[in-house]
């Protein structure tokens, strides 16, 4: 009465026969302790990007991948169209992000025997202990995702933060998640383009993006725009997706390295380090510290999404998460409880996630690289 799923694991066939063998009743939210990915109520596709109709994700997906070099796209038509393809990656990647990772969108600063979701916190202290904020401090977040750190570094610093999205469905799954959560008197949200911020000059105290401008078309211009916003003497703080200086653009395993990067992630083009700190400086900053913290951390950044790792805490990363993932995402789209397109949406991001381990295992790639800088204090009439 029971039945067998078959799943493939390199040349190896692996059956997991049906629960209802078992002689005991499952224990109620077993999937949901242990197995997440399989609990049927947390499906990614639920409520993929918040797209309104199902017919739209299989759209959505082809109207993204177009973009991209594996399929023709260049490096032009993706800054030409950022704002588009930015959206487009968003609205089907969101909740896929979501349902692996939380509700903070970013790697981290690992330590050993620190789980996943503790060096995500720390990552995020970090930062907000360097921007000097506290009671009183107003702060804008640049790029905000759905207000994982948003809210963390506001509990933590009691800071007054505002979350800048151009995807309104994160935008409104933020304002969700603040509710739920208690922080609405002290986050925000702001639907508008990072390149064009909705606000007067000089009214931030400090600013700080968490691997959110690498999805700009002009790194020299949301820079800008940054500045512009803050107080005199303002810090703004970041960790910047970066190819790294062990990266060759002729090497043929990087460029596609880099490419896949670039598919799995929204991003127009990967700037490398040294690029960042010299447009940092061309749009108006003082430099105060740059570090890349990938060589401080005692466990590589990539290991959640290392193939080899086996994790309960984080199941949904491992290997076997991602192959549950895979085939239940398959299996809703086969029976039409998920639209059409969300294998493809799984795919992109699989892809992602395994160029992203190359990238660090090979060191041309971090998505930390960190810097303070600063907002120069304003000259006094008649001093130059």
């Amino acid at each position: 009465n029971g039945y067998s799923t078959y799943f493939t694991v390199g040349k190896q066939e692996v059956i997991f026969e049906s629960a209802v063998v078992a002689s005991h009743p499952i224990p109620a939210g077993l999937f949901k302790s242990v197995c997440p990915a399989m609990d049927p109520t947390n499906n990614p596709t639920a409520r993929l990007g918040g797209l309104k109709s199902k017919d739209k994700v299989e759209n959505e997906v082809e109207g993204y991948e177009k973009y991209h070099t594996s399929f023709g796209g260049s490096v032009e038509s993706r800054k030409a169209f950022y704002a588009d393809m930015v959206n487009k990656y968003y609205d089907l990647a969101t909740s896929f992000y979501e349902f692996g990772w939380g509700e903070s969108f970013h790697f981290a600063h690992m330590l050993h025997g620190e789980k996943l979701r503790e060096a995500i916190k720390r990552h995020e202290h970090y930062l907000a202990l360097k921007l000097e904020i506290g009671a009183g401090s107003k702060v804008l977040d640049v790029g905000c995702g759905v207000g994982g750190p948003l809210r963390e570094i506001a509990e933590f610093s009691g800071a007054t933060i505002t979350g800048l999205n151009n995807n309104e469905y994160q935008v409104t799954r933020g304002r969700e998640l603040c509710k739920k959560s208690g922080h609405g008197l002290k986050c925000d949200f702001v639907k508008a383009d990072f390149m064009k911020i909705p606000a007067a000059d000089g009214i931030y105290d400090a600013a700080y993006q968490i691997e959110a401008t690498c999805h700009a078309p002009d790194y020299v211009g949301v820079y800008k725009e940054i500045l512009r916003v803050l107080k005199p003497g303002g810090l703004f703080a970041g960790y910047e997706w970066c190819m790294t200086d062990k990266y060759d653009p002729n090497n043929a395993r990087h460029a596609k390295c880099k490419a896949e990067i670039e598919l799995g992630n929204g991003l127009p083009d990967l700037n490398t380090c040294v690029g960042a700190m010299a447009m940092l400086q061309e749009a108006g900053f003082e430099i105060i510290e740059h570090e890349d913290l990938v060589l401080t951390a005692e466990v590589p950044w990539y290991e959640p999404l290392s193939p080899a790792r086996l994790s309960f805490t984080s199941f949904r990363t491992t290997f076997i998460g991602r192959l549950i993932t895979r085939n239940m995402v398959w299996a809703l789209e086969l029976i039409g409880l998920a639209p059409k397109g969300s294998v493809r949406v799984s795919s992109f991001l699989e892809r992602a996630a395994d160029s992203l381990v190359d990238g660090g295992k090979d060191k041309i790639f971090t998505p930390m690289y960190f810097y303070k800088v600063r907002k120069p204090l304003a000259k006094e009439k008649g001093k130059k």
